[in-house]
């Protein structure tokens, strides 16, 4: 039940390598979920298969991957883990954020190889004070994915401008200079490990610094590898929808394993059971999101997303597939009887962490509907003027 589509969009070659987390995450799932972090042969294991190197700029020993490959890779890993493919998604997000700072910036993130670990706070806090080279930050980012396990921290705050008005920027941090405070804990997703970083006047020289504005417009193409030049808009929706999806896939195993052993138990004919066309009904929402979310990663990688249209589509895609996603588990859930609500069993922990996730900020349908239909009709004008 749990195997993907035969994918219609090709697949271009990649060394990520799923299948040496997901034994590991499936084993430690419980015990993330009990600690509010992932276990640290997890992280490693996460680090070993290629995820924080995979948008790494060749130069520096990366991959200089895809977003499709990476896509079906997390959704692999969270299938028996969702906190441990959003680790993994994550991980190779902020990678590829890391590639936006300057020359001297990225030569201290990967200094030491291509496997360094970043996290980062997309929302701007803390405090910059502007001194000689760079500021000195201080304060407080909450919701910080993966942060034990973490290398550097790219984190958003605003800056001040002489004579202007302050511009937001990604200021980088070594593992050193910052604190954790324990402060997730959440109904899913609890093993993202998602707490606050703490900083207390810490010099960040400019040099490992970037503007806000760069990874939100792309690189130039030609300038730079592929994945930096798609804006975060249209990409970043794949990045917590990935999970979301192997949740679901999670979710639809232990669900038909669970039938299986209840009619193992009463053998006979099954009268008035619906559960055939309720496990269809959710494959068939669950497959129609993989479709939608695979074109948009493949239309990222093939160039496809400069556009405001096409970029608005890709976006609007990734919030859909995530509502479709919803309405397969949530289907499955109500339907799993009463052994489905056992808070020691499994298919509640992945519709718990569907559910969560499905929460972020960049997964909500109103900005995105609102995006495509501005696009569209702009679109529609263009042609019939």
């Amino acid at each position: 039940m749990s195997e993907t589509l035969s994918n219609p969009i090709a697949t271009q070659p990649s060394s990520l390598r799923p299948h040496e987390v997901a034994p590991l995450a499936a084993e430690h799932a419980r015990e993330g979920e009990r600690d509010r972090r992932l276990h640290p042969k997890v992280y490693e294991a996460l680090r070993g298969a290629g995820f924080a190197r995979h948008f790494v700029p060749a130069r520096w020993g990366g991959d200089e991957g895809g977003f499709l490959p990476c896509f079906e890779a997390v959704a692999r890993v969270a299938q028996e883990d969702p906190s441990a493919g959003w680790c993994a998604a994550v991980t190779a997000t902020l990678s590829r954020m890391a590639g936006f700072l300057p020359e001297e910036g990225q030569r201290t993130v990967w200094a030491d190889g291509p496997d360094a670990m970043v996290v980062g706070a997309l929302v701007p806090g803390g405090n910059a004070q502007a001194t000689d080279g760079g500021w000195v930050l201080s304060g407080r980012w909450p919701y910080v994915s993966g942060v034990h396990a973490s290398d550097f921290a790219l984190l958003a705050v605003q800056v001040p401008v002489p004579g202007g008005d302050p511009e937001v920027r990604f200021l980088l941090v070594p593992r050193s200079a910052y604190e954790i405070e324990r402060t997730w804990d959440t109904v899913g997703m609890r093993g993202t490990g998602s707490d606050t970083v703490v900083l207390d006047e810490v010099f960040v020289p400019r040099a490992h610094s970037f503007l806000r504005g760069e990874l939100a417009s792309g690189r130039t193409p030609g300038t730079a590898p592929d994945s930096l030049c798609v804006p975060l808009q249209n990409v970043s929706g794949l990045t917590f929808a990935a999970p979301i999806l192997g949740a679901v896939r999670g979710a639809a195993e232990a669900w038909s394993q669970a039938v299986v052993r209840k009619r193992a138990a009463r053998p006979g004919p099954h009268q008035g059971s619906t559960v055939e066309l309720d496990l269809a009904r959710s494959a068939a929402l669950t497959d129609a999101a993989e479709l939608l979310l695979a074109r948009a990663a493949a239309d990222a990688d093939r160039g496809l997303l400069a556009d405001e249209w096409a970029g608005a589509r890709a976006q609007r895609d990734h919030v859909a597939a995530v509502d479709l996603l919803l309405d397969a588990v949530n289907q499955l859930q109500r339907t799993g009887g009463t052994g489905a609500q056992s808070v020691h069993g499994e298919l509640q922990r992945f519709w718990r962490d569907a559910n969560a996730g499905a929460g972020h900020a960049v997964l909500q349908w109103e900005p995105a509907a609102r995006r495509f239909g501005a696009a569209g009709l702009a679109r529609t004008a263009a042609v019939d003027s």
